[in-house]
């Protein structure tokens, strides 16, 4: 157990230049206190004590701002950021060196028991806001941006913007550590009107006589 505490106090030096002691992560990270709350409601709910597991989710919920189902599984070394208004589901999986910033949601889409919620894996980055619902997977070491609405299946090593989500860049630089560069987006509206505005000019300067293989 100590072993697991020391994991997830130092995942947060890894990715929160703000931290400056153990003591200050311990006290002040609400979203380490929820990740910490979900372990225990998580166990109550393996051994089918279901309701003071949703008591103890219910509690967490209260003094951090985060909602995690004691049904949903988490990894080590998951970091939720601020993590007010972060919602995960019942049947939500998120993977090992996961990152969450403010306002993300993990939800479902369907009234249906069994698998609703979505697989999160390892490596992944979800930026503020972004709301990745139903039973899909987001691929390893994938960037998902800020306010992003992911509903369809997202390859590994992807980024992905936009309602909704599109992956508009695969294979950008890995490594070891969490890609939280999640500033560093596409601006695809922004590159959608310059390529029809491209497509326009040849146009008006051919009279409207241009091959098609020209406009591409």
């Amino acid at each position: 157990m100590f072993k697991r505490l020391r994991e997830d106090i130092h995942s947060v030096f890894e990715r929160d230049p703000a931290a400056r002691s153990a003591l200050e992560v311990w006290l002040c990270y609400p979203g380490l206190h929820a990740l910490w709350w979900h372990r225990l409601a998580h166990w109550l709910w393996r051994r089918q004590i279901r309701l003071a597991a949703r008591w103890l989710s219910q509690a967490a919920r209260f003094m951090t701002g985060i909602e995690i189902h004691p049904g949903a599984r988490i990894g080590r070394r998951v970091f939720i950021d601020h993590g007010m208004g972060v919602v995960i589901g019942e049947t939500a999986e998120v993977g090992d060196d996961v990152t969450l910033f403010h306002g993300v949601t993990l939800g479902g889409v369907s009234a249906h028991k069994g698998k609703r919620h979505p697989t999160i894996r390892q490596g992944v980055v979800i930026g503020a806001g972004a709301k990745v619902l139903g039973a899909i997977t987001v691929g390893a070491c994938s960037r998902i941006g800020a306010n992003a609405v992911v509903v369809k299946d997202v390859p590994e090593d992807s980024v992905v913007v936009g309602v909704p989500g599109q992956v508009v860049h695969k294979e950008h630089p890995g490594g070891e550590q969490p890609d939280l560069a999640h500033d560093l987006l596409p601006d695809t509206i922004s590159q959608s009107l310059a390529e029809l505005h491209r497509r326009v000019e040849i146009l008006e300067k051919s009279g409207g006589r241009v091959s098609p293989a020209r406009l591409n």
